[in-house]
């Protein structure tokens, strides 16, 4: 059972959160910072709006998700059977550094080459946070993985917080004349993945008993067969299947707000780069303190109390993000103060900081807390599958709404997912779930 097995070692603890320190670089410097912007304002570059460059940049995530959602459930199977989670992640980390490494020779104007790299990148990237987070529940008991999965998520905040102001630093700002310097964002990116990942694979251990197949039996074969015998056996993890409703609801909003939130601030607030910055060093310290405070936490009030104070987090900070401008106005008349929105704007930053690590972190817990060890790839499969269907959901959901009402606006519609996802998750009841995983520990 789950609750006896011993804490892990401390260097493969260490090591597997290392894998969150290394791919936020790729998040971060390519999906949120910098990459997604140049996309918008300088690859496609339709001024003064920018809905076309939006929209393009959100079918591009859109797709590379909708593959992961195909695949993660199909190679965690094949994973669980072959006991092979290490080749897969090792696999996934490469094409990801391949990918992002080849965004250097995208020029202005080759919106189809960018939008490729970009869907191949993301993808690799985008399945191999489900490959590494399966190994979470052969580090420790259920109590500690709330604090083992704040620590790989505030390390991975941390890591964002260097990598990228190395790449502020020295790529300097996001605009067509700097062009040749900032497209070096790419091959940094990738480097410091490449980099920063080797103690995962020196240190993390593969568990488990790999077996034959069958003779005449294929892989991709036997791993339809479990998920066919997984998937008639759902409706005993009746809390689970509540847990990833849930999940699909607050991931929505999180990739939206990880995907537009430097777009938001460069389009509809218009700050200046020395507020953008300002703004990303905020966003990563709080996250990385709200991602290992709510992880201890979580081993002290319980997985789920833990997840819904989140989520109740992300309501705050979207009607920040939402009425900056009000907030800016009442600050004028009430108190006298003449703030510019953009500074305004960092509150909002902060609520979102303490609510994107927290979330996010105790969402994964939650889900080891619910799944048993010989199904561990196989349940984070449907962990990955749910969240980037809901990545699907956000994308496309905020791209037709930002192109029709424009995107100071559509951003409301993160309130509503915030919302559905808290209602999803009330029934949920952690004691029985943790029980039917622990009755399936032994089942193959």
């Amino acid at each position: 059972m789950n609750s006896t097995i011993p804490l892990a070692p401390k260097r493969e603890i260490f090591g597997w959160s290392m894998f969150d320190f290394a791919n936020q670089a790729y998040t971060l410097l390519i999906i949120t910072v910098i990459f997604g912007d140049l996309f918008t304002r300088v690859i496609v570059a339709d001024a003064p709006d920018y809905r076309l460059g939006n929209l393009l940049w959100s079918i591009s995530l859109a797709v590379s998700y909708l593959l992961v959602v195909v695949a993660n459930p199909l190679c965690g199977a094949m994973m669980d059977y072959s006991v092979s989670r290490k080749r897969y992640l090792f696999f996934s980390y490469l094409l990801t550094v391949s990918a992002t490494a080849l965004l250097y020779f995208v020029e202005p104007g080759w919106f189809w080459p960018a939008m490729l790299l970009i869907i191949v990148s993301n993808f690799a990237y985008a399945i191999g946070e489900g490959f590494i987070a399966s190994f979470l529940t052969d580090l420790g008991p259920r109590k500690a993985l709330g604090w083992i999965s704040g620590l790989g998520w505030s390390l991975g905040y941390i890591g964002g917080l260097i990598a990228t102001a190395f790449a502020l630093l020295f790529l300097g700002e996001v605009s067509a004349d700097n062009y040749q310097t900032i497209r070096w964002v790419g091959p940094f990116a990738a480097g410091f993945f490449l980099l920063a990942a080797i103690p995962t694979f020196v240190w993390l251990r593969e568990r488990g008993v790999k077996r034959q197949l069958p003779a005449g039996q294929s892989l991709l074969r036997m791993a339809i067969n479990r998920l066919t015998v997984t998937s008639q056996a759902l409706h005993q993890f009746q809390d689970l299947r509540t847990l990833l409703v849930s999940i699909f609801f607050a991931m929505a909003g999180v990739y939206i707000i990880i995907a537009f939130s430097f777009i938001y601030g460069a389009q509809v607030i218009g700050w200046d780069e020395q507020v953008r910055v300002l703004m990303f060093v905020t966003v990563q310290i709080t996250a990385a303190l709200g991602a290992l405070g709510f992880g201890f936490l979580q081993s002290r009030i319980g997985a789920k109390v833990t997840y819904i104070m989140t989520l109740s987090l992300w309501l705050l900070a979207i009607l920040a993000i939402w009425q900056t401008p009000y907030i800016t106005e009442l600050c004028r008349q009430w108190f006298g103060v003449n703030w510019q929105a953009q500074y305004v704007f960092l509150v909002a930053g902060v609520l979102a900081g303490v609510s994107l690590g927290s979330s996010q972190s105790a969402a994964r817990a939650l889900v080891g807390v619910f799944t048993p060890l010989a199904k561990s790839a196989e349940f984070f499969g449907f962990w990955g599958m749910a969240t980037k269907l809901a990545a699907v959901f956000g994308m496309l959901g905020l791209g037709l709404m930002q192109w029709a009402f424009g995107l100071a606006d559509a951003i409301v519609f993160c309130l509503l997912l915030f919302v559905l996802a808290i209602v999803a998750v009330l029934p949920v009841q952690e004691a029985r779930g943790s029980t039917v995983a622990d009755s399936w520990q032994d089942k193959r």
